[in-house]
């Protein structure tokens, strides 16, 4: 019998449920802010190292060449003009609704979120991550659902990058991790739930959309939170049979429907006559059982008929 542990590598994640990588070691990474100052603070400083550098280099050069020594002043020039030079690598620029998730020599160091300009680490590894709200619509999946029916579903999720770190170590493409995923968790909620006619104490995916779509969200939730993504809505966006029982099933809800119409139509036509029949005994007319009987029967097929009745006029006597 397989154990947690197993169960556990078969999948990629240790018994506790995290990721781990092919060496067996744990993939444990959060986002965290990055080292960065203002980028007009730094652009001063750039310019200050780079110019500074020229000028100090130049004023050495010049004090050397009427043999008034100047070697360390064009060293520290030399010196200085290198480093704004090494910090003019280091601007970057993070628009609104992206992050900068920043690496350096193969380890992460901090993700910048503010827009605008920033000086970071030099040579610093940068990838830019959409923190924007983003929809997916899945494929129409053919699926059967609790009966064993073939019903076409599809949805749409709407879905944003909680944790920047994650979402860029830990899958290899979180855009189609969360296609993957969501498709495989609407296949499991389908399959969870008839179409219609559902038993007690169950829903139905046409009759109860609102709470499968939140179960669905949840589940789509708890598959993408390894990557560090978030579900903000779920929706069906379509939900049928599938073609070849479709014409069936159209049959079967014309049929209930015929069925609940017709009951409501012959409660709606006993009501009327019981009130009918009252209202003559007691201001019109006496009736005897056979009479009752009689009327009953004539006022039924009147109220229950689907074509219109064609009166007769009686002009003999009610008894013979």
């Amino acid at each position: 019998m397989a154990t947690e542990h197993d169960i556990a590598e078969s999948v990629g994640g240790d018994p506790a449920g995290h990721p781990v990588g092919l060496d067996g070691t744990r993939v444990d990474i959060k986002e965290k802010p990055a080292w960065a100052i203002n980028g007009g603070l730094g652009l001063l400083l750039c310019l200050v190292l780079i110019f500074g550098g020229i000028a100090l280099a130049t004023v050495g050069i010049s004090h050397a060449s009427n043999n008034a020594g100047g070697g360390g002043m064009i060293f520290g020039g030399t010196v200085a003009f290198i480093l704004g030079l090494l910090w003019s690598s280091a601007f970057a620029i993070v628009s609104p609704g992206d992050t900068m998730v920043l690496s350096f020599f193969g380890s992460y160091i901090g993700t910048v979120r503010k827009a605008g300009l920033h000086m970071i680490i030099p040579f610093a590894g940068r990838k830019k991550v959409s923190v924007k709200v983003h929809n997916f619509e899945t494929n129409e999946l053919k699926v059967n659902d609790a009966d064993g029916n073939p019903v076409n579903i599809a949805a749409i999720i709407v879905w944003q990058v909680a944790d920047t770190a994650k979402s860029v170590f830990a899958v290899e493409d979180f855009s189609e991790f969360v296609a993957v995923q969501s498709e495989a968790a609407l296949r499991h909620v389908a399959t969870a739930h008839p179409y219609d006619n559902p038993a007690p104490g169950e829903e139905s995916l046409r009759g109860s959309t609102e709470l499968v779509a939140r179960e669905l969200a949840h589940e789509v939730a708890d598959r993408i939170a390894i990557a560090g993504l978030e579900v903000i809505e779920a929706r069906i966006s379509s939900l049928a049979y599938a073609p070849e029982i479709a014409q069936a099933m159209l049959q079967r809800q014309q049929a209930s429907a015929v069925i609940a119409a017709r009951e409501q139509i012959v409660e709606g036509a006993v009501s009327m006559v019981r009130s009918a029949l009252a209202q003559l005994e007691n201001d019109i007319v006496t009736l005897d059982e056979e009479r009752k009987a009689a009327m009953i029967s004539n006022l039924l097929v009147v109220l229950c008929s689907d074509s219109r009745a064609t009166p007769v006029v009686n002009t003999g006597s009610l008894y013979s």
